[in-house]
Parts: C-alpha cells; sequence; structure tokens
C-alpha cells in the first residue's frame, strides 16, 4: 500500500499522524503527539492503517516578550 505526503495514518504504538515524506526506502510521519518518527517503510507498513480524519491545523509558536533589564541601581558615594 502506498502512502502519500499528507496521508493521514494511524499506528499501533504512536497513534494518528501524517506522512510527510515516503519512498521505497523510507517513511517520515509526524504524530500528534510524540512528533516526527522516521521508519523503514518495508517494516512499518503492516502497522499503519490509512485514517479518514481532516488533518491537525497547525499550531503556530508565540513570540515570546523580551524580558527587561533590571534598572541599574544608583550608588551613593
Amino acid at each position: 500500500m502506498a502512502y502519500n505526503p499528507g496521508n493521514q495514518v494511524e499506528h499501533a504504538k504512536f497513534g494518528l499522524g501524517t506522512v510527510m515524506i515516503s519512498t521505497e526506502e523510507r517513511i517520515v510521519i509526524k504524530f500528534d503527539d510524540h512528533g516526527e518518527k522516521k521508519f523503514v517503510t518495508t517494516m512499518v507498513v503492516a502497522s499503519l492503517k490509512k485514517s479518514d480524519r481532516q488533518p491537525p491545523a497547525e499550531k503556530r509558536a508565540r513570540a515570546r516578550k523580551a524580558k527587561a533589564a533590571p534598572a541599574a541601581v544608583a550608588v551613593a558615594e
């Protein structure tokens, strides 16, 4: 069974994920709860099921505000 980038799959151990890259030798899947995993295609295909769910929305990283440096303390002489 061929898996194309964007296909939604389910793995017995890692759960639901999205195929990122798929070749005859390797397949990279980005799992919802476990991040990206790389597999040897022939070894993992038996563990995958195609899923008909919609891909999850990508989460956007929030920009962090720079912390203000503490004010300099004047030293009385």
